[in-house]
């Protein structure tokens, strides 16, 4: 196990690497001067020259890259338009999308799961149909539309829930109004692939020998589902929790851009209409290094799921 974990650990370092060239000619790729944006339409080309000179915007784009590397692993890479530094706004920011996405993971578990068992459970029931159909509806919706008919009906409408803006954490009652809607918009997505899935694994477990088995000897009929059935479907489900997490902050962007939540998305979107290089930079790979971590933990977890599982 522990030998498994560093060469997991080690090969984080070649991909975060290629990660980092990958998001610094994304970057170069997107369309504008970024020394334009930043000096104004109205600035004399000596500005502008000033500004890529300050920047290295002049430099090729391989020096370019060692400079943001350079300077983003010794902690002294600044944010273009904030002039401070990028790892201190990011880090201050984190806590935020880290509290929005994992509420609405922690919501679409509790809800999915459940739901995926009893469908599998009443195989061809109305429960089962509704349930698969309100599923499909949940993937197909797109985030920022669920996000806007939350808005009217809760905060326009029924003036329950405030329309945007952080309450600060989560045990605090004013963070919880706050958090409701932008979690619950982001876990719909969720809840609809996790329901899917739980229901497809519940299916094949049910149908093996061992379950037949188990209710032939007249084992309670909640111990055979809850028990023998879930603990080995738990394994593609938890995979797919783990996999999730890539939605969560893909949908933060959209979600914290709706609710005017103060979290990395946010920062990154703003960074990108701003050609703040730097900070687009650091926001990515942030968020791209704990989808990395998450994942690892995720594999770590099937040892504790299935004992039998070892790892060389």
């Amino acid at each position: 196990m522990f030998a498994y974990l560093i060469k997991r650990l080690l090969w984080l370092i070649p991909l975060l690497l290629f990660l980092s060239i990958f998001i610094f000619f994304i970057m170069k790729l997107a369309p504008g001067d970024p020394a334009l944006i930043l000096a104004g339409e109205q600035a004399s080309d000596e500005t502008i020259q000033q500004i890529k000179v300050k920047y290295a915007l002049d430099k090729p784009f391989y020096i370019q890259y060692f400079r943001i590397m350079k300077s983003f692993f010794q902690g002294e890479l600044k944010s273009i338009y904030y002039k401070q530094s990028v790892l201190s706004l990011v880090i201050k920011r984190l806590p935020a999308t880290l509290e929005l996405g994992f509420t609405a993971l922690f919501i679409a578990v509790v809800v999915a799961i459940p739901i995926g068992i009893i469908s599998a459970v009443k195989r061809k029931s109305f429960f089962d149909y509704f349930s698969m159909f309100a599923a499909l509806f949940g993937v197909s919706i797109p985030v920022f539309y669920t996000g806007i008919v939350l808005i009217y009906i809760f905060a326009v409408k029924l003036k329950i829930l405030p329309a945007s803006g952080y309450g600060g954490h989560l045990w605090t009652l004013k963070g919880l109004k706050h958090v409701i809607m932008p979690a619950l918009t982001l876990s719909f997505v969720l809840m609809g692939s996790t329901t899917r899935l739980t229901r497809s694994a519940m299916l094949d477990v049910i149908a093996e020998d061992y379950i037949r088995t188990a209710r032939a000897k007249g084992v309670q009929e909640t111990r055979v589902v809850l028990v023998h059935a879930l603990n080995n479907a738990l394994i593609p489900i938890v995979t797919n929790v783990g996999n999730q997490v890539a939605r969560i902050f893909a949908g933060a962007v959209l979600t914290e851009t709706v609710f005017a939540w103060p979290g990395v998305g946010r920062l990154a979107v703003k960074a990108i209409f701003r050609r703040d290089e730097p900070m687009v930079f650091a926001c990515v790979l942030f968020l791209a290094t704990i989808y990395v971590i998450v994942n690892l933990i995720i594999d770590l977890s099937y040892v504790l799921i299935n004992p039998q599982i070892k790892y060389d």
